[in-house]
Protein backbone atom coordinates (compact mmCIF):
# COMPACT_ATOMS: atom_id res chain seq x y z
CA UNK A 1 0.00 0.00 0.00
CA UNK A 2 1.65 3.23 -0.97
CA UNK A 3 0.58 6.82 -0.82
CA UNK A 4 -1.23 6.45 1.98
CA UNK A 5 -4.04 9.24 2.93
CA UNK A 6 -2.98 10.82 5.81
CA UNK A 7 -4.91 13.79 7.49
CA UNK A 8 -4.10 14.82 11.17
CA UNK A 9 -1.17 12.30 11.46
CA UNK A 10 -4.14 9.61 10.80
CA UNK A 11 -4.21 7.15 8.18
CA UNK A 12 -7.35 6.53 6.84
CA UNK A 13 -6.89 3.75 5.11
CA UNK A 14 -6.23 2.56 8.99
CA UNK A 15 -10.06 3.73 9.51
CA UNK A 16 -12.16 1.56 7.00
CA UNK A 17 -13.29 -1.79 7.78
CA UNK A 18 -15.13 -4.06 5.84
CA UNK A 19 -19.09 -4.97 7.27
CA UNK A 20 -21.65 -6.83 5.39
CA UNK A 21 -19.55 -6.99 2.43
CA UNK A 22 -18.72 -3.35 2.18
CA UNK A 23 -15.92 -1.26 3.15
CA UNK A 24 -16.95 1.04 5.59
CA UNK A 25 -16.12 4.04 8.16
CA UNK A 26 -17.40 4.36 11.68
CA UNK A 27 -19.17 7.72 12.82
CA UNK A 28 -16.93 8.22 15.31
CA UNK A 29 -13.91 8.48 12.89
CA UNK A 30 -15.74 10.67 10.50
CA UNK A 31 -16.53 12.96 13.71
CA UNK A 32 -12.94 12.97 14.64
CA UNK A 33 -11.22 13.70 10.89
CA UNK A 34 -14.02 16.05 10.03
CA UNK A 35 -13.40 17.86 13.88
CA UNK A 36 -17.21 17.48 15.02
CA UNK A 37 -16.94 19.59 18.22
CA UNK A 38 -19.83 17.77 19.42
CA UNK A 39 -18.47 14.01 17.82
CA UNK A 40 -20.94 11.92 16.26
CA UNK A 41 -24.12 13.73 17.99
CA UNK A 42 -23.18 16.34 15.01
CA UNK A 43 -23.10 13.03 12.48
CA UNK A 44 -26.21 11.74 13.72
CA UNK A 45 -28.27 14.96 13.92
CA UNK A 46 -27.02 15.35 10.16
CA UNK A 47 -28.36 12.51 8.95
CA UNK A 48 -31.70 12.27 10.76
CA UNK A 49 -32.18 15.69 8.72
CA UNK A 50 -31.61 14.08 5.75
CA UNK A 51 -32.74 10.86 6.26
CA UNK A 52 -34.10 10.52 2.60
CA UNK A 53 -30.53 11.04 1.25
CA UNK A 54 -29.13 7.37 3.50
CA UNK A 55 -30.75 4.76 2.42
CA UNK A 56 -29.08 1.35 4.23
CA UNK A 57 -26.62 1.25 1.14
CA UNK A 58 -25.61 4.41 2.56
CA UNK A 59 -25.22 4.01 6.22
CA UNK A 60 -26.77 1.47 8.75
CA UNK A 61 -26.43 0.55 11.95
CA UNK A 62 -23.73 -2.24 13.67
CA UNK A 63 -24.96 -5.40 15.37
CA UNK A 64 -23.72 -6.32 18.46
CA UNK A 65 -21.90 -9.05 16.98
CA UNK A 66 -20.64 -6.90 13.96
CA UNK A 67 -19.39 -4.30 16.74
CA UNK A 68 -17.62 -7.03 18.80
CA UNK A 69 -15.96 -8.42 15.43
CA UNK A 70 -14.96 -5.04 14.79
CA UNK A 71 -13.35 -4.23 17.79
CA UNK A 72 -11.17 -7.30 17.19
CA UNK A 73 -9.87 -5.21 14.25
CA UNK A 74 -8.79 -1.98 15.84
CA UNK A 75 -5.19 -1.75 16.48
CA UNK A 76 -5.37 -0.16 19.66
CA UNK A 77 -9.34 1.11 21.09
CA UNK A 78 -9.80 2.90 23.93
CA UNK A 79 -13.95 1.82 23.41
CA UNK A 80 -12.68 -1.52 24.51
CA UNK A 81 -15.43 -3.66 25.97
CA UNK A 82 -17.42 -0.91 24.84
CA UNK A 83 -16.78 0.69 27.97
CA UNK A 84 -18.66 4.39 27.31
CA UNK A 85 -20.54 3.41 23.87
CA UNK A 86 -23.80 4.23 25.13
CA UNK A 87 -24.94 2.91 21.80
CA UNK A 88 -24.16 0.47 18.77
CA UNK A 89 -22.36 2.93 16.15
CA UNK A 90 -23.11 3.83 12.98
CA UNK A 91 -21.30 3.32 9.44
CA UNK A 92 -21.07 4.78 6.89
CA UNK A 93 -20.03 3.52 3.19
CA UNK A 94 -18.30 5.31 0.35
CA UNK A 95 -21.02 6.68 -1.05
CA UNK A 96 -22.40 7.85 2.98
CA UNK A 97 -19.41 9.48 3.67
CA UNK A 98 -19.60 11.81 0.42
CA UNK A 99 -23.53 12.46 1.07
CA UNK A 100 -22.83 13.15 4.56
CA UNK A 101 -20.19 15.58 3.60
CA UNK A 102 -23.06 17.39 1.76
CA UNK A 103 -25.26 17.68 4.67
CA UNK A 104 -22.43 18.12 7.24
CA UNK A 105 -22.37 21.95 8.57
CA UNK A 106 -18.10 21.39 8.94
CA UNK A 107 -15.81 23.20 6.38
CA UNK A 108 -13.48 20.11 7.70
CA UNK A 109 -15.69 18.09 5.71
CA UNK A 110 -15.45 19.50 2.48
CA UNK A 111 -11.98 20.05 2.73
CA UNK A 112 -10.89 16.67 3.29
CA UNK A 113 -13.79 14.28 1.46
CA UNK A 114 -11.49 13.84 -1.86
CA UNK A 115 -8.50 12.32 0.45
CA UNK A 116 -11.25 10.09 1.99
CA UNK A 117 -12.98 8.71 -1.29
CA UNK A 118 -9.12 8.25 -2.99
CA UNK A 119 -8.44 5.76 0.18
CA UNK A 120 -11.59 4.21 -0.39
CA UNK A 121 -10.37 3.54 -3.98
CA UNK A 122 -6.80 2.37 -2.44
CA UNK A 123 -8.33 -0.19 -0.13
CA UNK A 124 -10.83 -1.59 -3.31
CA UNK A 125 -7.80 -1.84 -5.31
CA UNK A 126 -5.97 -3.54 -2.23
CA UNK A 127 -8.45 -6.25 -0.99
CA UNK A 128 -9.16 -7.01 -4.97
CA UNK A 129 -5.47 -7.69 -5.73
CA UNK A 130 -5.50 -9.96 -2.36
CA UNK A 131 -8.64 -11.68 -3.27
CA UNK A 132 -7.39 -12.34 -6.74
CA UNK A 133 -4.12 -13.47 -5.49
CA UNK A 134 -5.15 -16.42 -2.59
CA UNK A 135 -4.00 -19.75 -4.14
CA UNK A 136 -6.78 -21.29 -3.09
CA UNK A 137 -8.82 -19.81 -5.98
CA UNK A 138 -6.89 -22.18 -8.14
CA UNK A 139 -7.73 -25.20 -6.01
CA UNK A 140 -11.66 -23.83 -6.78
CA UNK A 141 -11.00 -23.55 -10.32
CA UNK A 142 -9.92 -27.46 -10.58
CA UNK A 143 -12.14 -29.36 -7.92
CA UNK A 144 -15.51 -26.50 -7.93
CA UNK A 145 -16.58 -25.93 -11.05
CA UNK A 146 -19.89 -25.23 -10.17
CA UNK A 147 -18.90 -22.67 -6.88
CA UNK A 148 -16.50 -21.16 -9.52
CA UNK A 149 -19.56 -20.00 -11.32
CA UNK A 150 -21.58 -18.60 -8.86
CA UNK A 151 -18.20 -16.63 -7.81
CA UNK A 152 -17.75 -15.61 -11.86
CA UNK A 153 -21.54 -14.23 -11.19
CA UNK A 154 -20.93 -12.24 -8.14
CA UNK A 155 -18.32 -10.66 -9.51
CA UNK A 156 -20.30 -10.16 -12.86
CA UNK A 157 -23.15 -8.35 -10.45
CA UNK A 158 -20.40 -6.22 -8.48
CA UNK A 159 -19.10 -4.69 -12.06
CA UNK A 160 -22.79 -3.88 -12.86
CA UNK A 161 -23.28 -2.00 -9.58
CA UNK A 162 -22.97 0.96 -11.50
CA UNK A 163 -21.64 2.76 -8.70
CA UNK A 164 -19.18 5.20 -9.66
CA UNK A 165 -17.65 8.79 -8.82
CA UNK A 166 -16.23 11.39 -11.59
CA UNK A 167 -14.31 13.82 -10.84
CA UNK A 168 -14.65 17.33 -12.44
CA UNK A 169 -13.76 17.72 -16.18
CA UNK A 170 -15.07 13.48 -16.74
CA UNK A 171 -17.68 14.63 -19.40
CA UNK A 172 -17.90 11.51 -21.44
CA UNK A 173 -16.87 9.35 -18.85
CA UNK A 174 -19.94 10.52 -17.38
CA UNK A 175 -22.57 10.29 -19.99
CA UNK A 176 -21.13 7.16 -20.97
CA UNK A 177 -22.43 5.07 -17.59
CA UNK A 178 -25.34 7.59 -18.68
CA UNK A 179 -26.47 5.92 -21.48
CA UNK A 180 -25.36 2.52 -20.36
CA UNK A 181 -27.68 2.80 -17.63
CA UNK A 182 -30.26 4.08 -19.83
CA UNK A 183 -29.39 0.89 -22.55
CA UNK A 184 -30.20 -1.42 -19.98
CA UNK A 185 -33.93 -1.03 -19.97
CA UNK A 186 -35.86 -3.43 -21.35
CA UNK A 187 -39.27 -1.39 -21.04
CA UNK A 188 -39.61 1.68 -19.60
CA UNK A 189 -37.64 4.56 -18.28
CA UNK A 190 -38.43 7.43 -15.18
CA UNK A 191 -36.28 9.72 -14.94
CA UNK A 192 -36.88 12.50 -11.99
CA UNK A 193 -34.95 15.68 -13.02
CA UNK A 194 -35.61 19.26 -12.17
CA UNK A 195 -33.36 20.73 -15.04
CA UNK A 196 -34.31 18.63 -17.94
CA UNK A 197 -33.36 20.63 -21.31
CA UNK A 198 -31.49 19.63 -24.49
CA UNK A 199 -28.76 17.79 -23.16
CA UNK A 200 -30.93 15.46 -21.59
CA UNK A 201 -33.27 15.13 -24.66
CA UNK A 202 -30.18 14.57 -27.00
CA UNK A 203 -29.40 11.43 -24.42
CA UNK A 204 -32.84 10.34 -24.53
CA UNK A 205 -33.29 10.34 -28.22
CA UNK A 206 -30.97 7.41 -28.63
CA UNK A 207 -32.94 5.20 -26.98
CA UNK A 208 -36.15 3.60 -28.34
CA UNK A 209 -37.72 2.92 -24.63
CA UNK A 210 -40.96 4.67 -23.47
CA UNK A 211 -39.42 7.65 -21.24
CA UNK A 212 -41.25 9.28 -18.42
CA UNK A 213 -39.54 12.51 -17.24
CA UNK A 214 -40.41 14.35 -14.13
CA UNK A 215 -39.40 18.17 -13.69
CA UNK A 216 -40.75 21.60 -13.19
CA UNK A 217 -38.59 23.32 -15.48
CA UNK A 218 -40.08 22.17 -18.92
CA UNK A 219 -39.45 24.61 -22.07
CA UNK A 220 -42.48 23.86 -24.09
CA UNK A 221 -41.40 25.08 -27.54
CA UNK A 222 -38.13 22.72 -27.20
CA UNK A 223 -40.78 19.65 -26.23
CA UNK A 224 -42.77 20.56 -29.21
CA UNK A 225 -40.00 20.74 -31.38
CA UNK A 226 -38.59 17.23 -29.99
CA UNK A 227 -41.93 15.41 -30.37
CA UNK A 228 -42.15 16.34 -33.86
CA UNK A 229 -38.94 14.15 -34.20
CA UNK A 230 -39.10 11.70 -31.93
CA UNK A 231 -42.18 9.82 -29.85
CA UNK A 232 -40.77 8.25 -27.15
CA UNK A 233 -40.88 10.71 -24.17
CA UNK A 234 -43.41 11.77 -22.05
CA UNK A 235 -43.15 14.82 -19.61
CA UNK A 236 -44.85 15.24 -16.50
CA UNK A 237 -44.65 18.87 -14.49
CA UNK A 238 -43.65 17.68 -10.78
CA UNK A 239 -41.48 20.53 -8.31
CA UNK A 240 -41.49 17.74 -5.81
CA UNK A 241 -38.04 16.26 -5.58
CA UNK A 242 -34.82 18.00 -5.29
CA UNK A 243 -32.46 15.03 -6.30
CA UNK A 244 -31.89 13.04 -9.61
CA UNK A 245 -33.24 9.72 -9.52
CA UNK A 246 -33.42 7.38 -12.56
CA UNK A 247 -35.56 4.07 -12.40
CA UNK A 248 -35.13 1.36 -14.71
CA UNK A 249 -38.31 -1.39 -15.66
CA UNK A 250 -39.85 -0.06 -12.29
CA UNK A 251 -36.92 -2.43 -10.76
CA UNK A 252 -33.70 -0.61 -10.30
CA UNK A 253 -33.17 2.54 -9.25
CA UNK A 254 -30.48 5.04 -9.77
CA UNK A 255 -29.88 8.17 -7.56
CA UNK A 256 -27.62 11.38 -9.44
CA UNK A 257 -25.72 13.77 -7.87
CA UNK A 258 -26.22 15.88 -10.62
CA UNK A 259 -28.42 17.30 -12.68
CA UNK A 260 -28.16 15.69 -15.82
CA UNK A 261 -27.48 18.65 -18.35
CA UNK A 262 -23.75 19.44 -15.76
CA UNK A 263 -22.84 15.88 -15.84
CA UNK A 264 -19.28 15.90 -15.52
CA UNK A 265 -18.74 19.56 -14.73
CA UNK A 266 -18.55 18.80 -10.75
CA UNK A 267 -17.09 16.15 -8.73
CA UNK A 268 -20.55 13.94 -8.04
CA UNK A 269 -21.85 9.72 -8.50
CA UNK A 270 -23.85 8.04 -9.61
CA UNK A 271 -25.40 5.48 -7.19
CA UNK A 272 -27.45 2.35 -7.59
CA UNK A 273 -30.11 1.51 -4.98
CA UNK A 274 -31.37 -1.88 -5.09
CA UNK A 275 -33.61 -1.95 -1.75
CA UNK A 276 -36.29 -2.88 -3.16
CA UNK A 277 -38.31 -0.84 -0.71
CA UNK A 278 -36.87 1.94 -1.35
CA UNK A 279 -38.10 1.57 -5.14
CA UNK A 280 -41.31 0.56 -3.84
CA UNK A 281 -42.07 3.62 -1.66
CA UNK A 282 -40.24 5.56 -4.37
CA UNK A 283 -42.68 4.76 -7.17
CA UNK A 284 -45.54 5.12 -4.88
CA UNK A 285 -44.81 8.75 -4.22
CA UNK A 286 -44.31 9.20 -8.12
CA UNK A 287 -47.82 7.71 -9.38
CA UNK A 288 -49.21 10.00 -6.04
CA UNK A 289 -48.03 13.00 -7.78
Amino acid sequence: MNELQVIDNIKIEDMIYEVRGKQVMLDSDLAKIYHCKNGTKEINQAVKRNINRFPEEFCFQLSEDEYSLLKSQFVTSKNKGRGGVRKLPYVFTEHGVIMLSSVIKSDVAAKTNVAIINAFVKMKKYFSSNLLEQSFINNMVLEHDNDIKLLKESFSKFDSMSNEIFYEGQIYDAYSLLLDILNSCKESIIIIDNFANNKLFDTLSKTDKKVTVYSKNIDEELINKYKKQYNNVTLIHNDSYHDRFIIIDKKILYHCGSSFKDLGTKCFCISKIENQELIRDMLSSIKSK
